[in-house]
């Protein structure tokens, strides 16, 4: 079956509060236990802030290490789900519900080429 990332696009900076973030939380959790009964959940994880990112490059025989994201934006990718789809449609349909328990942050939903 092929699977999708559903990446959580979000603006950087500060975390809600505990008071906006706590019922989020839980209807994502709700979303994920529903995910897994329909068969299509494969994996989740949240991302921290870009300012956490450390990139590595190839250069020459070494490589180079710089602090922070690859680039830089005013969003990016805070978290994601990985799911198994029958088909884009699927796909969709469990992204939208994803973007209705995130209050308006979007969604991306980017088809998995191979799986290694």
């Amino acid at each position: 079956m092929p699977q999708y990332l559903l990446n959580i696009i979000q603006p950087v900076g500060e975390v809600p509060p505990p008071e906006d973030l706590e019922p989020v939380m839980r209807d994502l959790a709700a979303l994920n236990e529903e995910m897994k009964a329909a068969g299509v959940w494969v994996f989740a994880a949240a991302l921290h802030q870009p300012e956490a990112t450390t990139v590595v490059r190839a250069d020459g025989d070494g490589v180079l290490v710089t602090d922070g994201p690859y680039a830089e934006g005013t969003e990016f990718v805070g978290g994601f789900d990985l799911i198994e789809a029958a088909d884009l449609d699927e796909a969709l349909a469990w992204a939208g519900k994803l973007a209705g328990v995130l209050g308006g942050l979007a969604v991306e939903v980017r088809p998995v080429a191979q799986s290694f």
